[in-house]
């Protein structure tokens, strides 16, 4: 196969129906503006062919880590199907209109709690921020809970896809994919 974004999806929806846990779940590496990495855990939202979109908080670490160097990596581990998949790119916002649209098909309290959470802010307490939960269920108590301009979506543009296979005695099958000018090209690499 010789779109990676294809092969990509597929094999999400393999890890969707055998993964015991989250297949959506990955790790987001970034990196601040002199080179100091940092990773952790997020959910992919949508994968198509512009790319792999994931949401958060702006004020959040990772979302001032990518303001300062827009580029990251996401990391796929699906064990059930003994399968990895490395993708690297650049990293932009998403338009407030594809933020509007997911956000809405939250659930409500998770819309609340989007209000409620000053992500990766000292918390004195967790008490603070359940208090901070009830005083935003309290204000949109009958209405909408609308977008915060303080959160919301980054689509990671790929540049490379590679897919690892585990296989026996180690002798594991890796292809990576390059975008270049022209699409994409394959390249097979040792394990």
């Amino acid at each position: 196969m010789t779109d990676p974004i294809k092969e990509f999806t597929e094999a999400f929806e393999r890890a969707k129906k055998k993964e015991s846990g989250d297949a959506t779940a990955c790790a987001l590496a970034t990196a601040d503006a002199v080179g100091h990495p940092a990773v952790r855990m997020v959910l992919l939202k949508k994968v198509d062919e512009r790319g792999f979109v994931f949401f958060t908080n702006y004020g959040s670490r990772k979302a001032q880590e990518l303001d300062e160097n827009p580029f990251a990596a996401l990391c796929f581990y699906w064990p059930a199907l003994q399968e990895q998949v490395r993708v690297e790119g650049g990293v932009a916002r998403l338009p407030g209109e594809e933020s509007d649209e997911y956000f809405a098909s939250r659930s409500r309290s998770s819309r609340i709690g989007a209000w409620a959470s000053r992500q990766s802010e000292p918390l004195a307490s967790r008490a603070d921020l359940l208090a901070r939960f009830v005083h935003y269920e309290a204000k949109f108590a009958l209405k909408t809970v609308p977008r915060p301009t303080f959160w919301g979506g980054y689509r990671l543009e790929p540049e490379r896809i590679e897919f690892w296979f585990d296989q026996p005695s180690r002798l594991h099958d890796r292809r990576a994919f390059t975008r270049g000018v022209n699409g994409w090209t394959l390249q097979r690499l040792y394990p």
